[in-house]
């Protein structure tokens, strides 16, 4: 007969085994980075509403697995591209919150000293090579930057997010091409949260999965992976960096998500079926996760700690923010066109 004990200890010992891949340091750091964009995605959007935060934005609130498990498992040096939906992927490279917020905000203390804004986020000390604007214009610009690491011998990898959307563009399919044909240490990570803008990417794709079912086309492996487990998302992004490392060429993957907001603050949602966004947050990356922790012996007092430590971490960030002065004029009307100057010219 087996007791309480025993089956708690045979519990224990299954729950190690697992845990052996990834370890328990690396599951902290998860977890510290999905909270932390979470509440700071969430104080950007509190800040809005505040009038604070001038402008759009888009949130990523509900797809922190994705930035979280690809931001962890990269080294110092490996280079990120992503779209105007970036805050998460600039927060999971370490650029601290006040940065962000600041940039958001307007303020002199922003990542690009409030010049830059929402869809501009770029640190190239955390290897942020830029949030783009335009639908599908970074894809070939990570090409450029793995290209340069082949030709320098350089032993960094290029990341590029993009969304579903993307794969419908001329830019995506040149990208997975060159990027094949020449065996460029980058890997593409579609960020398929199963909407375009307001038009379901299943109503416009001749494919059910818009980037994985297109791999074949460039030689390349389908991989899907659940984007709302971290654990998922961070042994795609190890496998495919190992295979850049080691010469053998890109990587397509296609995380399945879902965004809890509308595509930015100007949109409430009204398209989406009613209840999916409920059941798709029953599958909250941060309830997942928080529920994985706990499973693998993780304390309520240490998941508590990264939770209150990331609020504290908000909080501050915010109040910096507000003591901020705004951008200067001189900053804010030198390189508007041209001649470096701003004043417009018939």
């Amino acid at each position: 007969m087996v007791n309480a004990r025993t089956k708690r200890s045979a519990k224990s010992a299954s729950a190690a085994a697992r845990n052996d891949d990834i370890g328990e340091d690396v599951r902290l750091a998860l977890y510290r980075s999905q909270v932390e964009i979470r509440d700071c995605e969430q104080r950007a959007y509190d800040l809005f509403l505040q009038n604070l935060v001038k402008g759009t934005s888009h949130l990523a609130l509900g797809q922190e697995a994705i930035a979280a498990g690809f931001g962890v498992a990269m080294k110092p040096g490996d280079k990120s591209f992503c779209t105007y939906r970036g805050h998460h992927h600039t927060l999971a490279r370490g650029v601290s919150m006040e940065k962000v917020l600041g940039e958001l905000m307007q303020r002199d203390n922003g990542l690009m000293r409030g010049k830059g804004g929402s869809m501009h986020l770029a640190s190239s000390e955390h290897g942020v090579l830029g949030s783009y604007a335009i639908i599908g214009a970074h894809l070939p610009l990570a090409c450029g930057s793995a290209l340069r690491a082949q030709y320098m011998g350089d032993d960094d990898v290029t990341v590029c997010f993009f969304g579903d959307g993307t794969t419908n563009i001329g830019a995506f399919h040149e990208a997975l091409n060159f990027a094949a044909v020449y065996k460029l240490p980058v890997v593409f990570v579609c960020e398929n949260n199963l909407y375009m803008e307001y038009t379901p990417i299943g109503e416009v794709t001749a494919v059910e999965h818009p980037a994985a079912d297109r791999a074949g086309a460039y030689g390349l492996p389908s991989i899907i992976v659940d984007g709302n487990d971290a654990d998922a998302v961070y042994r795609a992004a190890q496998e495919a960096f190992a295979k850049a490392r080691a010469g053998d060429g890109p990587s397509l993957i296609e995380c399945k998500t879902y965004r809890h907001s509308g595509h930015s603050r100007a949109d409430p949602g009204k398209y989406r079926p009613e209840g999916e966004l409920e059941k798709w947050k029953e599958r909250d990356p941060l309830k997942i996760y928080r529920q994985r922790l706990a499973e693998f012996g993780v304390s309520e007092d240490q998941i508590k700690a990264i939770e209150e430590a990331s609020k504290t971490k908000v909080d501050e960030a915010t109040e910096a923010c507000k003591a901020a002065p705004p951008t200067p004029e001189d900053l804010l009307f030198t390189d508007v066109y041209a001649d470096g100057k701003w004043s417009w010219r018939n």
